[in-house]
This record gives C-alpha cells, structure tokens and sequence, in this order.
C-alpha cells in the first residue's frame, strides 16, 4: 500500500524547487555579471586602443606640423639669403658696369673733338660729367663737346641696346630745359659703345644720332657720308 502524501511533502518538494530556481536565477545573475563585465573590460579596451591611436595620430600631426614648420623656417631663411646674394651680385654687376662705362668714356672723351672736326664741326672744348638740377629730373651728360653755336651730347654705354637709344633721345628731348643756356644752339646726339647689339647702331643711325664704335685700339664714327643728323 502507498505511503500518502502529506502537507510537510508537498511543502518540502516546493521547498526544493524554490531553492533550485533560486540557485538557477542565481547562476543566471552571475553569468549576466560576468558578461556585463567582459563587455565593459572590451569596450575599455576598445575606448583604449581609440585613445591610443588617437594620441598617436596627434603626435604624428605635431610631428607634421612641426617638419612643415621647420621647412617653412628654411625656406625663409633661403629666400633671405638668395635675396642678400641677389642684392650683392646686383651691387657687383652695377658697380662693374659703371667702372666699365667709365673706362670706356675715358677712351671716347681724348678722341671726340678729333672724330668730330673730321665730320666738319669746329667743336674746341669738351666736358665731362655735367650735370644740371633744372628740370622734371637731374640730368647728367657723360660727355659734352661745345663751339659757339653747336654742341654734341655724347652719351656712352659699355653695352648699346635699343632701350639705351630710347634713353638718350629722351636725355637730348629734355637737354635745353635742363640746360637753358644753350637754347640758341644747335644740339646734336652722339652714343658710344663697345659692345652693340644687333641692329642697335642701325637703329641709332636711323633716328639721326652719331655712332661711336671702337676701332683697333681707338674709337671712330661709324655713320656714313649720306648720314643726315638729328638736331634738337
């Protein structure tokens, strides 16, 4: 015969089952936590490692910056030191220039009066740097040879060039305002050089002012008798 079943059964076997379903949820509770916390330990790692890269590209960007900074000091500096170099060889080639227009005036200026009462102009006297404050601008004459009614501007370069022929044109246009006295006179153009251009004394012979070339160790007058000369 079975044994019956009693209240303290029924109640023992709840018991139990209560326990178990404690002990489950229990067990449940302790995995959700450690999931929660695996989680929690990649996202911080994850966070980590984004910060690490992120610090990381910052100093790569610094780094740029810096290189960049760097680069753009040196160039500067360059550019100062190429502007000095500039500025020095400028300075070198002006004062050479100058040095060799001189030279090359002090080889025209014994032979013009010469060159000149060869061409039948019955000039005595020449000047040599004159210079005169009247006017728009100070105008300097390198070279001035005089008679009583007739002067010759003499303009000498160490290199002619077509943009020097325009110069001396506008030099004689302004001559008699900035040298007032010699209104009266009948004022002739002269250049001088040793080194010419291509086509430069064609050029000069053309808008009617003399050419003087070297010729051995001297200097002559290149225009031909059919030359009709420019007076101002």
């Amino acid at each position: 015969m079975s044994t019956p079943v009693t209240l303290e059964d029924i109640y023992q076997i709840f018991q139990r089952s209560q326990e178990e379903a404690d002990r489950r949820f229990a067990e449940a509770d302790r995995r959700a936590a450690e999931m929660r916390a695996e989680a929690d330990r990649q996202a911080a790692e994850i966070r980590a490692a984004a910060d690490r890269r992120a610090a990381e590209a910052d100093l790569r960007a610094a780094e740029a910056d810096r290189r960049i900074a760097e680069m753009r000091a040196e160039n500067d500096r360059r550019a100062v030191e190429n502007e000095q170099i500039i500025k020095e060889m400028r300075q070198t080639v002006n004062s050479l220039t100058s040095r060799w227009g001189r030279f090359v005036e002090n080889i025209v200026a014994p032979a013009v009066l010469r060159l000149f009462q060869e061409k039948g102009f019955q000039v005595q006297e020449v000047h040599q740097r004159m210079r005169s404050g009247r006017g728009s601008r100070n105008l300097e004459i390198d070279i001035f040879v005089v008679d009583n009614d007739v002067a010759i501007v003499v303009e000498v370069k160490s290199r002619l060039t077509q943009n020097e022929i325009r110069q001396v044109l506008n030099t004689l246009s302004q001559f008699k305002t900035a040298f007032p006295h010699y209104g009266n006179y009948r004022i002739y153009g002269a250049v001088a050089a040793i080194e010419i251009d291509k086509d430069v004394d064609t050029y000069a012979y053309n808008q009617g002012l003399f050419v003087i070339q070297q010729s051995g160790d001297s200097v002559m007058i290149s225009n031909d008798d059919q030359f009709q000369p420019r007076t101002w």
